[in-house]
């Protein structure tokens, strides 16, 4: 015995038996009583809604990450932070010391160079007494002006030597060997570094006004002039002859990249170090080449300290957080579940939506598709057999039309509910010759 397949032209026996599935149908498919269908389009059923399931995206979300790893890029962007202000505040510190040209620490003057060359003052960073004088000379009498930086080693001899420049002379901050350099000038006492007025006639400062200044006040030598005192004694005292002007600042940081920008710091600076063509800017050497040796400096030489620092502390952080993400939680607890559903409840409510949505089309394809799976490996076919060889080896196999076997696996969805049942008998009989052949 054939039965032919659900939507055939001519045939009977499944017009019978969706009339009598019509007939006897009361709620849903798992419902209808004594039928073997019924049970094979419930595990259909069954198996459609589990690899609905299992074909569901379990793919990171953003929301999900977010959640996940806001922790972790907290602390990075502290430590971030924290590293940026440490080289902003420490700066990069670049060659040499203290009011160095080519420095652009907090203490470098490399924005004083700046402001000069803007000025048109040519600027010339040397780190020897030897250069110095060599520049000088090659300046000529009042062509220039030598700026020695506080850093500098200066011995006696070599004070001798800078005294005796026609160069116009600054000394930023108060020295050893200054009264060779600035003869009657004397150290008196320290005074606190702090903005002040000029109160003097020296026109360097009356054009800049208030400025920072102090360190140590100065006793001036007769026919000075002395600014902004401190108690009464001046922390900057001027003083010209023979040709040249000599002035001794008590405390040079109102050069420095640190204040320029304050008070009329820059005024001053620019006045004081800018008056003639070219300025010589004695700066301390370099005490050890950055290669070690006599070569070229390596690209972690370059690297500035506190990038160095930032990355540490970023290894750090990582270390901690993957320490804490880490950490053993203890052995896995067994549950009681509060309710245990039944697998048959479970394809009872399903089958109850899919009739209360008239979803006959996704019945129909959870039952093919159900079927399918269990009848390929029975035939000794892979899972990817294609529609025709499927249809011909269940033909084969149970003596079905093929015809009949393919309206019933690809053919349109049933139009009710007695054509669905129909559909699910017709392929539990086809399953059972399937197994018993």
């Amino acid at each position: 015995m054939n039965p032919a397949a659900p939507g055939q032209p001519g045939s009977t026996a499944p017009e019978a038996t969706s009339e009598a599935a019509a007939e006897t149908s009361a709620e849903t498919v798992p419902e209808t009583s004594g039928r073997t269908g019924a049970r094979a389009g419930s595990r259909a059923a069954g198996q459609a809604a589990a690899r609905d399931s299992a074909t569901t995206s379990t793919s990171p979300t953003a929301a999900g990450l977010w959640r996940g790893g806001r922790g972790a890029l907290l602390v990075a962007l502290l430590v971030v932070a924290v590293a940026v202000i440490g080289v902003l505040l420490g700066g990069s510190g670049g060659p040499g010391s203290t009011l160095d040209p080519a420095g652009t620490s907090l203490s470098g003057g490399k924005g004083l160079a700046r402001l000069l060359q803007a000025r048109g003052v040519r600027i010339e960073r040397v780190t020897s007494v030897s250069e110095a004088v060599a520049l000088a000379g090659r300046a000529g009498p009042a062509g220039s002006t030598l700026l020695v930086s506080p850093d500098f080693p200066l011995d006696e001899d070599e004070a001798e030597r800078l005294a005796a420049l026609p160069s116009d002379l600054l000394v930023a901050g108060v020295r050893t060997h200054l009264n060779v350099l600035a003869p009657g000038v004397v150290p008196m006492r320290e005074a606190r570094a702090r903005s002040r007025e000029p109160r003097c006639g020296l026109p360097a400062a009356a054009r800049a006004g208030s400025a920072y200044t102090g360190g140590v006040a100065l006793t001036p030598p007769p026919g000075s002039i002395g600014c902004y005192p401190a108690d009464g004694v001046p922390t900057l005292v001027s003083h010209s002859g023979a040709g040249r002007t000599v002035t001794v600042a008590g405390d040079g940081q109102f050069m420095t990249n640190l204040r320029l920008a304050e008070d009329g710091n820059a005024a001053l600076a620019a006045n004081l170090a800018g008056g003639r063509p070219t300025l010589i800017w004695l700066t301390a050497p370099e005490t050890a080449s950055p290669a070690g040796g006599g070569g070229k400096a390596g690209f972690y030489d370059l690297v500035p300290e506190g990038v160095k620092w930032a990355v540490v502390q970023v290894l750090v952080a990582v270390l901690l957080l993957a320490l804490w993400r880490g950490r053993r939680l203890g052995p896995v607890v067994a549950e009681r579940l509060p309710v245990v559903v039944r697998a048959a409840e479970t394809v009872e409510g399903r089958a109850r939506l899919y009739r209360a949505r008239r979803a006959r089309d996704r019945a129909a394809a959870a039952l093919r598709a159900g079927f399918t799976d269990r009848v390929t490996p029975r035939l000794g076919l892979p899972s990817g057999t294609g529609p025709d060889a499927l249809v011909n080896a269940i033909a084969e196999r149970t003596g079905q039309a093929a015809s009949h076997v393919g309206a019933a696996l690809y053919g349109p969805p049933p139009v009710d509910e007695a054509g669905l049942v129909a559909l699910a008998e017709y392929m539990d009989i086809v399953e059972r010759q399937v197994g018993k052949s």
